[in-house]
C-alpha cells in the first residue's frame, strides 16, 4: 500500500510538473509585436518596455539566474561584444525573475554595460511566453525587436555567441 501511494505521488509531482501552463508557454514568433508593459532595472526604476522597443532593434534575451555559470558567460559575452553590438545599432535587455538587488549585483559584479530587468512576478517572461524551467526560472531564450515587431528568436540561446548571433540576426533583419 506504501509503494502505491508513493508511485500515485509521483506520478502526480511529474505530471503538474508537466502540465504547468506556464511551462508550456509558446514563445513569441517572428513578426508578433512585442509585449508592451511596465517592469522594473536592477536599480528599481520603472521601465517602460512598450517605449523602448517600439523603435530601433533591441535583444530582450532571458537567462535562468544571475551570477550562475551560464548566465555569467552569456552576459559576458554580451559585455565583451558590447562595442560591437552597440555598433550594429542594439540595445540590450536582460531578463531574469531575480529580485532588483539580485541582478544589481550581477551587474555591478560583472561591470555590464546593459539594463538588466528584475522580472520576480515573471510578467515579461509571460509576455515574451518563455517557458519556465523548475517552475520559477526562465529558459534561455533571446528575442530581437525591431521597431515593435519580433523579427528574430533562438528558443536555445548559446550563451558563448549570444552577441554575434543577435548582431547576426540584425544585419539579415536591417
Amino acid at each position: 500500500m506504501k509503494t502505491l501511494i508513493v508511485t500515485a505521488l509521483v506520478l502526480t509531482l511529474i505530471a503538474s510538473y508537466l502540465f504547468v501552463p506556464s511551462l508550456m508557454a509558446e514563445p513569441l514568433k517572428v513578426g508578433d509585436p512585442a509585449p508592451t508593459l511596465k517592469t522594473v532595472d536592477e536599480n528599481g526604476k520603472s521601465i517602460d518596455l512598450g517605449e523602448e522597443l517600439k523603435s530601433g532593434f533591441t535583444l530582450v534575451y532571458f537567462y535562468p539566474k544571475a551570477d550562475t555559470p551560464g548566465c555569467t558567460k552569456q552576459a559576458c559575452n554580451l559585455r565583451d561584444e558590447f562595442t560591437a553590438v552597440s555598433k550594429a545599432g542594439i540595445k540590450v535587455f536582460g531578463v531574469s525573475a531575480d529580485t532588483p538587488a539580485d541582478q544589481k549585483a550581477f551587474k555591478d559584479k560583472f561591470k555590464l554595460p546593459f539594463v538588466l530587468l528584475a522580472d520576480k512576478k515573471g510578467e515579461v517572461i509571460k509576455a515574451f511566453g518563455v517557458p519556465l524551467r523548475g517552475g520559477s526560472f526562465a529558459s534561455r531564450q533571446s528575442f530581437l525587436v525591431k521597431d515593435g515587431k519580433i523579427v528574430w528568436r533562438d528558443l536555445k540561446a548559446k550563451p558563448v555567441t549570444q552577441a554575434a548571433d543577435a548582431i547576426a540576426a540584425a544585419k539579415e533583419n536591417s
